[in-house]
């Protein structure tokens, strides 16, 4: 594996995933193009999309908040998938994050309801890591 850049600005990532990052940003799933669009790119508070974080890229990232939103789809819910979810959502909230899972089903079929999960995550929690 390789080697965690640091600096006292950001979390550690693995400089690898820059260009696969870059690269996702550019094609992203429908159910990310969706709440991107529609919803956290005119967020009060910013959002990253695709950031390295660690080993992993997370599909949304609030620095201020100390958020990550996935959108999974269905190679999350296999035993493997599940099991590897697990052990990354322990090593972002490590980092004393706060992981948020939707399914791209939730995404494209039940949308109101995951804008207002995030809503109240933002207004109840405007400052999880205390920035």
């Amino acid at each position: 594996m390789s080697k965690l850049s640091t600096t006292d600005f950001h979390l550690p990532y693995n400089p690898e995933l820059v260009f696969p990052a870059k690269e996702m940003r550019k094609n992203p799933t429908p159910a990310e193009k969706k709440l991107w669009q529609e919803f956290l790119r005119d967020s009060e508070f910013r959002f990253l999309r695709q950031r390295p974080i660690d080993h992993f890229i997370v599909d949304f990232y609030c620095a201020k908040l100390g958020l990550v939103i996935e959108v999974d789809g269905s190679g999350h819910f296999t035993e493997q998938g599940k099991a590897h979810d697990q052990e990354r959502t322990q090593i972002l909230e490590g980092y004393g994050l706060t992981v948020v899972r939707f399914t791209n089903e939730e995404v494209l079929n039940d949308f109101e309801n995951v804008r207002q999960t995030i809503t109240k995550i933002l207004s109840k929690s405007p400052f999880l890591r205390g920035i």
